[in-house]
């Protein structure tokens, strides 16, 4: 009887994504440093979607499918912690929700969980209904008059929201919390872009900024925690939960600087992504004049001259549909970084450990096989009554996987309540040749503000 041979297939081996010379690194880290959306934008058109990039002692992979984002977020999310920007924004904001790992991160993400439950949600209607509407107030006030800088204004507001609805505190006592978190994000993205590697201790401009608004923010959440010390409530919101979760640490300094660490945190992913969405939003619908009519439209129908509540939310359908479009177009988290920890395979091709993973939502949210005519502005993408035929990760505005945004509910009635209240009583007009461009900090941002005049709906 003749021995029958067999073979074995051979594994193929994973590719190397394809991708800039190493060479080129000086011109990709001057874009790294003053364009980092036009980088990514450029190397996915012309590299694909999947590209490597070396960048000084960094290898950037980035990839731009919906199922390489499944992949790293979700699939396999347990093989990528934190990268590249999060993990230099530690040495700034510390170890919070956003930038912690492991047993601390599942720790703090239980801690805050409750917070979150719809049923609570829908408690908060009546006081984000109100800030909304001391907003209008506030823009009312112009009617007539110069302009106003509305990136500024959604910031105090997405930051009284957060305080009342959170934390159970008043921050309009703490003004000085927005712009002293201008100075930690502006560290936090040269700490990315340096890769972390410039010092703290040396004497620069930026780096004497940073402290002094390191200080400012830590005297105020110091004097939050004091606050709430003497006027204890009945445990049911997140600052005293905080601070209950931190008294049975041994050492006191420590749990001092875990509880700053914490409120830091959670007043800068509170408030920075909502009041960029809702910039956008009025830059948009002051662009596209026939949205903002349909708008106004909705909301006179849906509300009337009554404040919104939670029921509302479903029937504030095409309000909805431009909130996703606006998020589509700019992402307020505009890329997410991971580090990989063992070797792995993405869409066929090679990640080794250690390397640097981006999934860029801004270029991901703009891919040509997925968005027909992908820059332009169109809340009907979002239309409940159309059948989706895109991937479920073509579109991820909160992320995806374990780390999903905890606070994606809260942000989408806050961001509805406030487009909705502001569009029946005013309109929001962009001055002549002004230009919004997009700042990509640790959200996407206007640069530099949003000045605009305000008159009558």
């Amino acid at each position: 009887m003749t021995a029958v041979e067999t073979r074995v297939p051979a594994r193929k081996v994973p590719a190397v994504p394809p991708g800039p010379s190493p060479l080129a690194a000086p011109v990709l880290f001057r874009r790294l440093v003053a364009d980092r959306l036009g980088l990514l934008s450029k190397a996915a058109e012309e590299y694909g979607d999947a590209v490597k990039m070396t960048i000084g002692p960094k290898s950037i992979y980035l990839f731009n499918h919906p199922d390489h984002a499944k992949h790293v977020l979700a699939d396999n999310s347990g093989n990528y912690h934190k990268g590249i920007g999060l993990s230099e924004a530690r040495r700034v904001i510390g170890d919070g929700l956003l930038t912690s790992e492991g047993e601390l991160w599942k720790r703090q993400r239980r801690t805050i969980q409750p917070l979150f439950q719809n049923k609570r949600i829908a408690q908060q209607d009546t006081v984000i209904g109100e800030e909304a509407g001391r907003l209008v107030e506030r823009l009312r006030a112009h009617v007539g008059g110069g302009p106003v800088d509305v990136a500024r204004e959604m910031t105090g507001l997405a930051l009284g929201v957060l305080g009342r609805t959170l934390l159970d505190a008043d921050l309009g006592a703490h003004a000085s919390i927005g712009h002293s978190f201008e100075g930690v994000q502006d560290q936090a993205m040269f700490e990315m872009v340096t890769l972390g590697m410039v010092p703290l201790w040396l004497p620069l401009p930026l780096h004497l900024r940073f402290r002094r608004s390191r200080r400012a923010l830590y005297r105020a959440v110091d004097l939050l925690v004091a606050e709430r010390l003497s006027r204890p409530t009945d445990g049911g919101d997140l600052l005293s939960m905080l601070v209950a979760s931190v008294k049975e640490e041994a050492d006191p300094r420590a749990a001092r600087q875990r509880l700053r660490s914490e409120l830091v945190t959670v007043l800068l992913a509170g408030h920075e992504t909502t009041a960029s969405t809702l910039s956008w939003a009025f830059h948009l619908l002051d662009r596209h004049p026939e949205v903002w009519e349909r708008l106004h439209d909705e909301v006179v129908s849906v509300l009337g001259d009554r404040p919104p509540t939670y029921e509302d939310l479903q029937r504030l359908t095409y309000t909805t549909m431009i909130l996703h479009e606006v998020m589509r177009l700019y992402p307020p988290v505009w890329a997410l970084t991971r580090v990989a920890r063992q070797d792995d395979e993405v869409g066929g091709y090679r990640v080794p450990a250690g390397a640097d993973v981006l999934i860029s939502t801004y270029t991901l949210h703009r891919h040509p096989e997925y968005w027909e005519e992908p820059g332009r502005f169109d809340p009907g993408r979002f239309d409940p009554e159309l059948p989706s035929v895109r991937p479920r990760y073509a579109y991820i505005p909160f992320g995806a996987g374990p780390r999903f945004c905890v606070g994606n509910h809260l942000g989408m009635m806050e961001a509805t309540f406030v487009l909705a209240m502001v569009a029946r009583e005013l309109k929001l007009t962009g001055l002549p040749g002004f230009r919004a461009v997009p700042e990509a900090m640790l959200s996407l941002r206007v640069r530099g503000g949003l000045p605009m005049t305000v008159s009558q709906a």
